[in-house]
């Protein structure tokens, strides 16, 4: 009997053991205890997930809605039909907006600068509503087109149905995508010029002034944070998504369906504490330097050098030996002409035998094939 109960508590404890080396690796699983509903954390580089709670639950993120917003028209700068100086006509429906808001005249004209500077540190629901509409038309179509953004961005839990984040019973997103969206707004230096200011004000066409306070306390009390967006209704709880930056890492902290304020900063604080305490970023390949270099045939050059196509960094904890390899499929020689530009081959990166990313190698300058009059000189020289 005692040999059936030590052979059956042996068998539990392998069984066990087995089941649990068949389980995918998560990091974090249980080294950090949130109360908020869902959470996430992401690095920045990689955009590797470093810790997750119910990252892609649907629900309610309350004004977070409003970084797709501010993407939008970070966008519109970038293709160059914004600038500061734009001019934006506000409308009654725009300045008649509840929740928070910068108090807008209608019928007058706010810079673009400022309505985005609005929305970015006041989270101003009638200046997001201007921006819409202005861009877009309407509400509605820039609606759409904060839905088409989201599924190109991969953000398959998420639908929006206005541009403010004003309770709708359609409308939800989840941490996960509310990682990847601030992590667009965030390469955005235009977007850094106002969510580090902590304090400002908006002087109105008519002279009056409004104060802006960055909702986002963390801009002020933690190191290394110079972004993020907050949320508040009773049906969404408080919310937060954020990023911070120490030394050459960057991370993006959300948490959702916090119970009170300092609850959503207290966790996002937690989630970068444990980032940075335990993760270190690790760049594989750098776009900026050659790779190696290759001979060529029949051009006017006798080599040329190889560069990535895009940098690329993974996530590891500290300490830990690099687990990835990198192989590079290119041919013995580079034959001209080959233009500067164009894909000479691949970088395979992988791990523990599973292939994790493809990335294309390329030359930076022409490699032009020798003419006639090159031919007879090589001849020459040789002699």
């Amino acid at each position: 009997m005692k040999r059936f109960v030590i052979f059956s508590i042996m068998f539990c404890i392998l069984a066990t053991t087995f089941c649990a080396s068949m389980q995918p690796a998560v990091f974090a699983a249980a080294e950090v205890d949130l109360a908020s509903k869902s959470a996430c954390l992401v690095d920045f580089s990689s955009g590797q997930v470093l810790y997750q709670k119910d990252a892609t639950l649907h629900l309610p993120v309350a004004s977070m809605v409003k970084m797709m917003t501010i993407l939008l028209t970070l966008e519109e700068y970038q293709k160059g039909n914004l600038t500061d100086e734009t001019m934006i006509e506000t409308t009654e429906n725009a300045s008649s907006m509840g929740g928070s808001q910068v108090f807008i005249d209608p019928y007058v004209q706010y810079s673009a600068k400022d309505m985005l500077k609005s929305v970015i540190m006041a989270s101003a629901n009638d200046a997001s509503v201007a921006l819409a509409e202005h861009i877009s038309g309407s509400e509605d179509n820039f609606v759409v087109r904060m839905n088409e953004r989201a599924k190109q961005l991969g953000m398959n839990d998420t639908n929006y149905v206005n541009c403010t984040g004003l309770p709708a019973p359609e409308q939800y997103s989840c941490a996960k995508d509310s990682a990847i969206v601030l992590k667009e707004v965030s390469k955005f230096d235009k977007y850094h010029q106002f969510s580090t200011i902590w304090m400002d004000e908006l002087v109105h066409p008519s002279g009056r002034k409004t104060e802006l306070v960055n909702t986002n306390r963390l801009v002020r009390y933690y190191e290394g944070c110079d972004g993020g967006k907050t949320g508040s209704t009773n049906e969404a709880g408080c919310c937060l998504a954020a990023t911070a930056k120490r030394n050459n890492m960057r991370l993006i902290s959300v948490v959702i369906g916090a119970k009170n304020s300092q609850t959503r900063f207290n966790e996002c604080s937690k989630l970068f504490n444990y980032g940075f305490a335990n993760f270190e970023n690790k760049s594989l390949l750098d776009s900026t330097c050659a790779i190696k270099s290759l001979a060529v045939s029949k051009g006017k050059v006798d080599s040329a050098e190889i560069y990535a196509c895009e940098d690329y960094s993974v996530t590891s904890k500290k300490g830990k030996q690099n687990e990835f390899e990198i192989d590079y499929i290119l041919p013995e020689k580079l034959s001209a002409p080959t233009k500067a530009g164009d894909i000479v081959g691949k970088a395979v990166v992988s791990k523990g035998g599973v292939v994790v990313k493809e990335i294309d190698l390329t030359v930076k300058n022409d490699i032009e094939p020798l003419s006639l009059k090159d031919c007879f000189e090589k001849i020459a020289y040789s002699w």
